[in-house]
């Protein structure tokens, strides 16, 4: 089986797709999906479709759609596969489980790249890490699981992997600053900032990477753009540190220049006390 969250849901069995075309089936498929070998209750099944207030049908109903993806399970599977439907979706006491490797899942899959990169990353392998960082996100095919209706309990998961793809994304930017690439960062840098206005991570990468293109005043404004949107919306200053790299930019600091920090950690904790 091959199993794909990381944008628009999709699950094939050899060349057939077993994702039903109904919103809640499809819900039911996602959630066992993410968490492949392990029982989930049904407590929580029925959480993700119907919130606080199940109706008096709920366990009726949630064994229907169990059987309907049983059913496309089976006929994916054909008469020879060598086990049936309800082992691969198995009842278990309490719950349901999806038995399937988990590295039949693009999720598993992204998780296992990214924490390499990352190893890399913290042993100063930047071609490396930049490198399995992007092999990583290059598993999206956009938001998670973008066409499916999202409850209550995957709303939690897509928020996960929707964050965790957002760090990975700037662990390979500082992987990429590292190495020098600054001019060639600044266009993605302009497009993350714009679609995430009060994150100062990007924003400290956007301003080192103008800096280091000999764009001093194009990192000034950048800083004083985002201090001028936290004050407004959110009442606060910008952290110490970024506070500090404007500083370090204003005076030209050493510091900012490529492979001068001994350190070697990530750009927003370049000036972190």
């Amino acid at each position: 089986m091959d199993i794909q969250l990381l944008g628009p849901l999709g699950a094939t069995i050899g060349e057939e797709s077993i994702v039903p075309t109904a919103g809640k089936p499809r819900q039911i498929l996602a959630l066992l999906a993410l968490h492949p070998g392990r029982v989930l209750p049904v407590s929580t099944l029925m959480d993700e479709i119907w919130g606080a207030k199940p109706p008096a049908s709920a366990l009726t109903t949630l064994q229907t759609y169990i059987l309907q993806l049983r059913r496309r399970l089976g006929t994916a599977m054909g008469p020879d596969a060598s086990g049936t439907a309800k082992d691969v979706l198995a009842t278990r006491h309490g719950g349901y489980v999806l038995q399937i490797e988990p590295a039949c899942t693009d999720v598993c899959q992204y998780e296992r790249l990214a924490a390499s990169a990352q190893c890399a990353f913290e042993q100063n392998r930047d071609e490396q890490a930049s490198a399995t960082f992007s092999k990583a996100l290059s598993l999206w095919q956009g938001p998670a699981l973008v066409d499916v209706p999202v409850g209550p309990v995957l709303e939690i998961e897509v928020m996960r992997l929707e964050e965790s793809r957002l760090v990975t994304t700037e662990r390979r930017i500082d992987a990429d600053l590292r190495l020098g690439k600054h001019s060639q960062l600044i266009a993605e840098l302009f497009d993350l900032i714009s679609r995430h206005p009060q994150h100062e991570g990007l924003h400290s990468q956007a301003m080192v990477a103008l800096y280091r293109s000999g764009r001093q005043a194009s990192a000034l404004r950048v800083y004083r753009d985002l201090r001028t949107r936290l004050i407004e919306e959110l009442g606060v200053e910008p952290s110490p540190q970024l506070q500090r790299l404007h500083q370090a930019i204003l005076t030209v600091d050493s510091r900012l220049d490529v492979l001068a920090d001994e350190r070697r950690g990530s750009t927003f904790d370049l000036y972190a006390a």
